[in-house]
């Protein structure tokens, strides 16, 4: 039988959220993937290795998602095969240290009204970590949470942001979409 190998490096600390209490995080996601999972606690580098290339990008997935902020609850929904995980790189859109604090405040909004807006359009999750905003949902929603995120990063309004958003939702709904 052939064996794959990813490795994946996540931030030191999000190590011990991966790895879970007395590692049952790590243990759970093994056992639903049949993988081997090795984690390096000192590098943050991860290697994941099975037999299934299919459930091993879904693991990939699952660690990266936990690295990028998200909690392995939320992760656990990139194991089902109809969910994605989308990475946005925010230094694409950034002139500057200052600025890149101002959009991920776009993306946030005034208490945190835009992630929100965002989330229930899209029936998707938002998680913004250092230099990136992760999205975890349905693969047809999350492109269009990409979208609208990226609209703000580029500096849109948010009135126009929501208002693709309403008419995508709107769409897909009745299956135009």
């Amino acid at each position: 039988m052939t064996s794959y190998r990813y490795g994946i490096r996540i931030p030191k600390s999000r190590v011990a959220v991966l790895i879970g209490k007395k590692g049952a995080v790590k243990r759970q996601l093994e056992t639903q993937t049949k993988t081997r999972i090795k984690v390096d606690s000192q590098e943050g580098d991860v290697f994941v290795e099975g037999g299934d290339p299919v459930n091993l990008l879904a693991v990939k997935d699952f660690i990266t998602s936990v690295g990028r902020g998200f909690n392995p609850e939320l992760a656990q929904l990139l194991l089902k095969h109809d969910y994605c995980l989308e990475v946005i790189d925010i230094a694409n859109f950034v002139r500057g240290k200052s600025h890149l604090k101002r959009i991920k405040g776009r993306v946030i909004g005034q208490e945190g009204k835009a992630r929100r807006i965002i989330e229930e359009l899209t029936n998707c999750h938002l998680s913004i970590f250092g230099k990136t905003i992760s999205i975890i949902g349905p693969v047809e929603y999350s492109l269009v949470a990409r979208r609208a995120i990226e609209m703000l990063l580029r500096g849109s309004p948010h009135s126009n942001v929501y208002r693709m958003l309403e008419r995508k939702r709107k769409e897909m709904r009745y299956g135009r979409g």
